[in-house]
Order: C-alpha cells, then structure tokens, then sequence
C-alpha cells in the first residue's frame, strides 16, 4: 500500500468515526507463497459489507473476511481469519469454517494456492444514552453514562438544562423521530415534571431499551393512560418500569447506577465470550 493508499483509508476511517457510522478495519498480517495482498494491506468493509475502500485481495480470500466483517461489526468482538489451501488446513488439523484458538479457517481455492491471516477489527459508534428530564436521577445518570464512554444526550425544557454539566447533545421537546438510527437507550426520568408526554416519545422512537424511574403504582397508571391513548401494547411490554437493577438503590446516584447497571447487562448479553 502507498502512502497516499494509506493516508486516503485513515482519512475516511475519521470521516467515518465523525458520522458515527459503523464499519470495520481489515488487515493482512501475514501472507505465505503467493498471495494477491501483501501483509499490510488494508481494507475498509462498511455494514453492508461492501468495501468502501482498500484491498485485501481477490475473490479468494474476500468473502472470508466479509463474512468475519459483518460478524464483527454485529457484536463487536475482533477476530482472526485464516485463509489457507486445503491441503494445508488438514496437516494443521482444521476444516473450512472452523474456529479454533481465536482463529476462524477458511479454504483458498485459487490456482496460487496462497495464504494470508487478515485481522478485522469493528469500529462501532458510541452507545446512546437519551436522558429525558431534568430530575436528581436525570442529572447523576448523565454524569455517571458519560464515564462509560456513552454519547449522552438530554432531553428536558430549556430552562431546566442548567442542571446538566456537559452532555454531548440536548434536545428541549420531546421530539425523537428525526433523530438517526444508532444503538440507543432512553431512560425516563422526568419525574413528575411531563411524564407521560416523556414516555410515549420513548416508547415510538428507535431503541433497544426504554426505561422510567418511577413507582410501580406510577408506572400502572401510566400504562393505562398511554394504552387508552392507543400506543402498541407490545411497546409497552417492552418497557423497563422500574428503571434498573434491584440493589436497594436509595440516592440518585444510586438509583442511576442500577440503571446503568441494567443496560449494561443488556447490551453485553450477547458480547460475552462462552466458557
């Protein structure tokens, strides 16, 4: 790869990164007898799987490592490909798409009879934390997500947006439909202050959590209100009432880490490595 090649792929990786766009990062780290791409080699792979940019080498080995792209980029977790003849996976024991070592197999089926270990690695954007409210729990939330590396945005009246030191965006209407998709979270803690406006906003944006800090007799009157106004009763099974994990939580920074707690789990559920 050139320098010019080079500066080209790690200007678009920021250009990526500023959009928040997921994609991911393949390189060739080894090659052995003849291969199209050298050890070096980069490639940027977007979500869809298509190459926005660089190479890694013809059909031979490209399929392998898309398929290790899209893997990646749906649970986050790096991984190793080794594309290798045939005949040289079974003197290493192994057969096409097996997984051992943290290392996924493939077969190379082209006349050179090449190999080549391509590392890809996702680049995923920030998780959303969308905070609606301005309340004690609102406020010690949006401290406590944004030292865990989550793009926090708040949501609340103008006036009340004092309260918040630094989020990374705010919004003063309960108005989520224009916002773009991502891997977001949104936890309702107006408290008193707009509740039910707060909450079916939630409930009808693009989420994969939605949670409200309140009562279990707030939270069944709210269901009722919200259900005679027509909102999906499937939405509102998904609803997280109380918010967060049952630690005794007392203080609003208390409350805030068993809520933070919760969506921690959730979005590591499926991140773990099996035992």
């Amino acid at each position: 790869m050139t320098m010019n090649a080079a500066e080209d792929i790690l200007d678009l990786i920021g250009a990526l990164k500023i959009a928040g766009a997921p994609f991911a990062v393949a390189t060739v780290v080894r090659t052995v007898s003849l291969t199209a791409a050298k050890a070096g080699a980069k490639a940027v792979i977007r979500a869809d799987g298509a190459i926005e940019a660089g190479w890694i080498g013809g059909g031979c080995a490209r399929a392998a490592v898309l398929k290790a792209a899209r893997a990646a980029m749906a649970d986050g977790r790096p991984r190793l490909v080794s594309v290798q003849p045939l005949d040289v996976l079974k003197t290493q024991g192994v057969q096409p798409g097996d997984d051992r070592y943290g290392i996924h197999f493939a077969k190379n089926a082209c006349p050179s009879q090449g190999g080549m270990d391509v590392f890809v690695e996702p680049v995923l954007p920030r998780p959303e934390l969308l905070v609606c409210g301005a309340s004690p729990v609102a406020v010690a939330l949006a401290s406590l997500a944004r030292r865990f590396g989550y793009f926090v945005r708040v949501a609340a009246p103008e006036a009340a947006q004092i309260a918040f030191e630094a989020p990374d965006a705010r919004l003063t209407a309960y108005a989520f439909g224009e916002l773009a998709p991502a891997q977001r979270y949104i936890v309702v803690a107006t408290q008193g202050s707009g509740d039910e406006a707060a909450l079916q906003a939630a409930l009808d944006a693009s989420a994969g959590y939605v949670a409200f800090v309140g009562s279990r007799r707030k939270v069944a009157v709210l269901r009722a209100a919200l259900s005679g106004r027509g909102v999906d009763p499937a939405r509102l099974d998904r609803l997280h009432a109380p918010a967060g994990l049952a630690i005794d939580a007392v203080t609003p920074e208390e409350i805030a880490l068993s809520i933070l707690a919760e969506i921690t789990a959730l979005r590591r559920r499926h991140q773990r490595t099996a035992p």
